[in-house]
């Protein structure tokens, strides 16, 4: 008997208990303020001025979670709205910065943009594993766009492999200061893809950040 008692007792706590929360929430304030009411001393009630400025912070309250409710909506709308204006630029062709490239037997084309003259740019192509592949030295450019070409092919003239390659560029200035240069390609938006509740543009077998994009032109064949 004593342990069927026991274990009602244990059964009735259990379902009685609320865990502990940090948050004081509405209701946890309201709660508060009724038995601070309850419980005041009669010869010294809760002062008008206190009593009004602690219903002000009930108020507060309120309002703190009706607005972060309709930002919480804001927000989701704003994501849909994003996702469908991101979708609008499959078939678009786009500039945006990286240093890959996709071999797929063709020629590739890329262009780079100079901080400034320089008096020595060599483009150096590696493979996946960082072996250097190709050296193709540009000359002496002035600052701004540059245009390069890598025909897929080694130093001795043989055709590479298809797959993905790293291209670099270096710059210097005739006293042999690096001039910063920022590799571009072009290429046409196949797909969307939402990684991580962000749009990201797939460009052949490319995942490129709207971040990168540098430049959003026309579709090539439509014109659209």
């Amino acid at each position: 008997m004593q342990t069927n008692a026991t274990a009602a007792a244990s059964a009735s706590v259990t379902g009685t208990y609320t865990a502990p929360t940090k948050e004081l929430g509405k209701n946890e304030f309201l709660k508060l303020l009724m038995a601070q009411l309850a419980n005041q001393d009669p010869l010294k009630p809760v002062d008008n001025q206190a009593f009004i400025a602690q219903l002000a912070q009930l108020s507060s309250v309120e309002q703190l979670q009706g607005i972060g409710t309709k930002l919480d909506t804001l927000a989701v709308a704003q994501a849909s709205a994003n996702q469908l204006q991101t979708a609008a630029l499959v078939g678009k062709e786009v500039l945006f910065r990286t240093d890959q490239v996709h071999l797929d037997g063709k020629p590739i084309s890329a262009e780079a943009r100079l901080a400034g003259d320089a008096d020595t740019v060599v483009a150096v192509v590696t493979d996946a594993s960082g072996n250097v592949v190709r050296t193709l030295p540009l000359g002496a450019r002035k600052s701004g766009t540059v245009q390069m070409a890598w025909d897929g092919r080694d130093e001795r003239g043989g055709s590479l492999p298809p797959g993905d390659y790293h291209l670099a560029l270096h710059a210097t200035r005739p006293d042999g200061t690096p001039v910063q240069a920022d590799l571009r390609a072009r290429g046409t938006v196949d797909g969307v893809t939402f990684e991580e509740d962000a749009p990201v543009l797939i460009v052949g077998t490319l995942h490129v950040k709207l971040s990168d994009v540098a430049q959003i032109v026309k579709s090539p064949t439509t014109g659209a």
